[in-house]
């Protein structure tokens, strides 16, 4: 990123193929429109390049181009209404019929938690997004979403348990 920053552009084709599956995954568990994530992926790396200028090298990258993909993200739905895709039913490997009730047991859970994400308000599933499925630690998402990292552990702690009472709640019915 320094040597983009520097005027190096070509350089951020790399950065380009090293982030571009983490924002599109990022962007995918919000929004659930493949066209649309690789739109914003794009999006992204043209923020990049625009202000490339506020990056500095006391900045965690990956802290910096989250924070960058989240404002991307909210710009989005603030212009247009979200229209989110349904979830598409995954493909069953139908090897015995042990690992069939296994895997229907574990894809019927798949999908349990990802109807429970669905149901959290945006801002409770984009840390849940962003520590358990894209792995940041505390400070960084307090970097990302302008917190400290006690209020950062504190928030990813309440997505969690709302999280799990949803699921609960879910199972039951």
């Amino acid at each position: 990123m320094l040597k983009v920053k520097s005027g190096d552009n070509h350089t951020l084709g790399l950065l380009y193929e090293r982030y571009k599956k983490r924002l599109f995954g990022f962007f995918f568990q919000m929004c659930k429109d493949a066209s649309l994530c690789e739109d914003l992926v794009q999006n992204v790396f043209i923020r990049v390049l625009k202000y490339k200028h506020t990056y500095t090298e006391e900045s965690n990258f990956l802290s910096w181009i989250f924070k960058i993909a989240r404002n991307v993200y909210y710009d989005h739905f603030k212009a247009a209404a979200k229209n989110k895709a349904s979830d598409v039913d995954e493909l069953y490997d139908l090897k015995s019929s042990d690992n069939v009730e296994k895997e229907m047991e574990q894809n019927e859970k798949m999908m349990l938690l990802k109807k429970a994400i669905s149901k959290l308000p945006d801002d409770k599933k984009e840390i849940i997004l962003l520590s358990k499925i894209k792995g940041l630690k505390h400070k960084e998402i307090g970097e990302v979403i302008n917190c400290s990292e006690g209020n950062a552990r504190t928030r990813v702690h309440r997505a969690l348990n709302d999280l799990k009472d949803i699921y609960l709640t879910l199972e039951k019915r």
